[in-house]
């Protein structure tokens, strides 16, 4: 067998697969035309519908990790099993159309020297369009991923508390075209369980506009999970919207709504790197995987352009600095004191659609109810958000004292002259 050029400068050649081309076809074009808008749902009909969208029985993340196995053994020269181990791959999963393009380059080299990656007739390229820039795009970053690994026993920065009601925590980085899954052991330590492949918006990142098809940047929650059979298929496996736009987007003005993480439609494995209309798409055993893994209401979602990673015990500072205005908030309350209460509050606060003025018959009523009685917080959760400005996002659970239940607030705290202030309370539950 002619010899394939080494693993590190044929991912790098920018060219596209000789088979593969006649493989990608309808389904990627059809994608890229068919219209995103989250419409109303449409309940599917037929049990073939529904057997179609039955979960993989492979386990979460398999695709990849063979199709990196099979990127290893080129390298490595071992071709007769790369090509062996693509075939069985792309019959898996026949709408895998990156391992199509791997296999299809595969092929090509049973009978000749594979020069680039992809040494096809200019007319096959021409006929693929920008679908095979998409795909070598999408190689790329997940061998990008791959190198790049989050250093052991890291953690996103933003992630400066979780509580034990928060038993998971997802963390996107756009510039890695990746999602981190983590999960809050009982040790209160967090470990990365999974990571994925994903796509974000046809525009990019930093979503500031209704229809201007980038994806929001900050600190989101899940707040439901929507059934795949109440789904086009478009949609695939289900989707779990998040709470975009929180109440910092708010106040910056930010408009849009019906972001999701959701799947993708049967005739597509995975979607271009930059390919949705702001949301974030995970190939189906993927999102799989998070619809059965992560809870409703508790779940942090972290959109970041690029997560940087620290060891835990450096966000100790940060963390107990910040706790000492929280417990500097709790004893201004506790003393009944409204004027140092207020202080803690920007002008612009609201809550729920309530301005500041609007809004204080109620915090003045809390005051009352205190009484000058201790107060106990539980479940703190901390994550920290700093772009043009520094955030906090808060939740707590508050108990008067001997008290086994309270409410559980969440805040939304930003840094004015270099003190916290808070520009959003409710309580959630």
């Amino acid at each position: 067998m002619p010899a394939l050029i080494p693993l590190a400068r044929w991912l790098a050649l920018p060219a596209a697969p000789l088979l593969a081309l006649a493989l990608l076809g309808a389904g990627t074009a059809e994608a890229r035309s068919k219209p995103q808008h989250h419409a109303e749902p449409a309940a599917k009909t037929g049990a073939a519908k529904d057997k179609q969208q039955q979960r993989n029985p492979d386990a979460d993340g398999v695709a990849e990790a063979r199709l990196i196995a099979i990127y290893k053994l080129i390298g490595q020269g071992k071709h007769r099993q790369a090509l062996a181990d693509a075939e069985t791959l792309v019959k898996r999963y026949p709408n895998f159309q990156l391992a199509q393009l791997v296999y299809g380059d595969l092929l090509s080299a049973q009978t000749r020297a594979v020069r680039t990656m992809g040494d096809a007739p200019e007319a096959m390229v021409r006929a693929a369009g920008p679908a095979l820039g998409e795909l070598r795009e999408e190689s790329a970053l997940r061998l990008k991923a791959l190198r790049e690994r989050p250093p052991e026993g890291t953690v996103p920065s933003q992630l400066l508390a979780l509580s034990q009601r928060n038993r998971h925590v997802i963390a996107v980085d756009a510039s890695r075209a990746r999602l981190y899954l983590f999960e809050n052991t009982p040790q209160h330590e967090l470990k990365l369980v999974a990571d994925y492949y994903i796509s974000v918006g046809k525009s990019g990142i930093e979503k500031a506009a209704e229809g201007d098809l980038r994806t929001p940047l900050g600190v989101y929650f899940i707040t439901s999970q929507l059934n795949r059979r109440s789904l086009k298929e478009f949609y695939g496996s289900g989707a779990l919207p998040i709470n975009y736009p929180n109440p910092y987007d708010t106040i910056r003005g930010k408009t849009g709504s019906g972001i999701w993480l959701h799947g993708t439609p049967p005739n597509q494995f995975s979607r271009a790197p930059k390919a949705t209309d702001g949301c974030v798409v995970l190939a189906n055993p993927d999102l799989e995987h998070l619809i059965r893994t992560v809870e409703v209401q508790s779940t942090p979602v972290v959109i970041a352009p690029s997560l940087q990673w620290v060891n835990p015990a450096t966000l100790k500072a940060s963390r107990t600095a910040f706790e000492q205005t929280l417990s500097a908030w709790q004893q201004a309350r506790i003393s009944g004191n409204l004027s140092k209460v207020v202080a803690f509050y920007t002008a612009d606060f609201t809550s729920n659609g309530k301005s500041f003025d609007q809004w204080l018959p109620t915090l003045e009523r809390d005051v009352m109810a205190i009484g000058g009685k201790p107060l106990q917080t539980k479940d703190l959760s901390v994550l920290h958000w700093k772009d043009i400005a520094e955030t906090m996002v808060v939740t707590f659970a508050e108990l008067p004292a001997n008290a086994r239940t309270g409410p559980t607030r969440r805040q939304y705290w930003i840094k004015v002259n270099g003190q916290w202030k808070i520009f959003f309370e409710g309580v959630i539950s």
